[in-house]
């Protein structure tokens, strides 16, 4: 059974407190490095920093709910080849699990990683957090999270949080070592720390933490909350399958794509070196064009846009972890999530598969089952 334990909040600063158990985790001997969200000393943006001194946790903020990037493409840099260290990440749900898919992808690796799940409260997109944070960045987190703990509406005036959060069914981490507990508790006074691996129990006795047990009402506000996403994502999925379910209605919700890839920079399980949509494969010769043209009366520009969707659909389809960093990094606000968690839905449920669920399960297609699909090859 998981060993479980409260941390104390002085003056009712969430914050501070989870900065000092960060600083504590980073003195600990065995660890060289935490990589956390940090505060930047420009224009109050958030962005995953590899700390090294505590006295540089000041600026740490893993509540804001800014989400530039998942954080599972630096960790897996991070990872690649040993880093010569033991590094602490601080992670979301949706982080860790797309970190889970590239360890099974060999783009990093599980060892010489001590992983921080934090309960996840959700995120703006990018140019909600902007419009959102004000000059007290601080006081705009502590008011997010106030409201998202108590059940208040997180909408503000410049937005409400991102569909890939409102529609995520999963928000509590799953496969870290030390779990951070918010959900259903009084955070005012204190929060939760689970320890889910032997890494975990150790660290637990590292820094002196008081045994504690998780609240009833915890579990009912997590209950709560995963009700409220699925009937959210059920609905998602609902209008998306609508919008998408042919040829014509596919081309109209992609018509605004002008192939900048920006969904495949930004998508974590996409790890591929060289993308065939940026080699000599499609950079056509300038009279194709024209003959395309002629021979349709019109063709329209940028080509291979809907080849480039469907082919990244096939590609990752059973890896993704619905983190929304798609639609957030897309310049003309296609719903490129809501299309491929759709999608994505129905080929992990194919396979009896959630990505990054547990690094024991193979990805799809990674081996072959007898029993996988036997109406479709005739096997019995």
């Amino acid at each position: 059974m998981a060993k479980t334990a409260k941390i104390d909040v002085k003056d009712q600063d969430l914050l501070g407190a989870l900065r000092s158990l960060f600083s504590a985790v980073l003195e600990l001997e065995e660890i060289d490095a935490i990589l956390v969200p940090v505060e930047l000393p420009m224009k109050n943006r958030i962005m995953p920093t590899l700390v090294t001194d505590p006295e540089q946790m000041a600026a740490a903020d893993p509540l804001a709910p800014a989400y530039p990037l998942n954080t599972a493409k630096i960790v897996s840099r991070l990872t690649r080849k040993p880093a010569g260290g033991k590094i602490a990440v601080v992670m979301r749900p949706c982080e860790i699990r797309a970190f889970f898919e590239l360890v099974k992808l060999n783009q990093g690796h599980r060892e010489g990683l001590f992983i921080i799940g934090m309960d996840c409260l959700g995120a703006f997109a990018n140019t909600d957090y902007f419009r959102f944070v004000g000059p007290d960045s601080q006081g705009s987190t502590a008011d997010f999270v106030r409201n998202a703990l108590s059940g208040t509406d997180t909408a503000s005036a410049h937005g409400e949080l991102a569909t890939a959060c409102r529609a995520c069914e999963h928000p509590l981490p799953e496969g870290a070592d030390i779990t951070v507990g918010l959900y259903g508790m009084d955070t005012s006074r204190q929060f939760l720390l689970q320890a889910e691996t032997p890494e975990g129990e150790t660290l637990l006795k590292d820094i002196d933490a008081s045994p504690a047990q998780a609240p009833p009402e915890r579990a009912l506000a997590i209950d709560a909350l995963v009700a409220q996403r699925t009937a959210f994502r059920d609905d998602m999925f609902q209008q998306t399958r609508a919008a998408t379910d042919s040829l014509e209605k596919l081309t109209t919700y992609l018509a605004d794509c002008v192939n900048c890839y920006n969904c495949r920079v930004a998508c974590p399980v996409c790890y591929c070196r060289e993308c065939v949509f940026v080699t000599d494969v499609f950079d056509h010769d300038p009279p194709q064009y024209l003959r395309w043209a002629q021979r349709k009366g019109a063709v329209k520009m940028p080509t291979d846009t809907i080849f480039f969707h469907l082919t990244r659909l096939a590609h990752m389809s059973t890896a993704c972890v619905g983190c929304g960093q798609c639609s957030n990094a897309c310049p003309n606000d296609i719903p490129v999530m809501e299309l491929f968690r759709s999608v994505a839905h129905i080929t992990q449920a194919g396979f009896d598969y959630r990505a990054g669920r547990s690094l024991e399960e193979k990805p799809p297609l990674s081996e072959f089952k007898v029993e996988e699909f036997e109406e479709v090859v005739g096997m019995h």
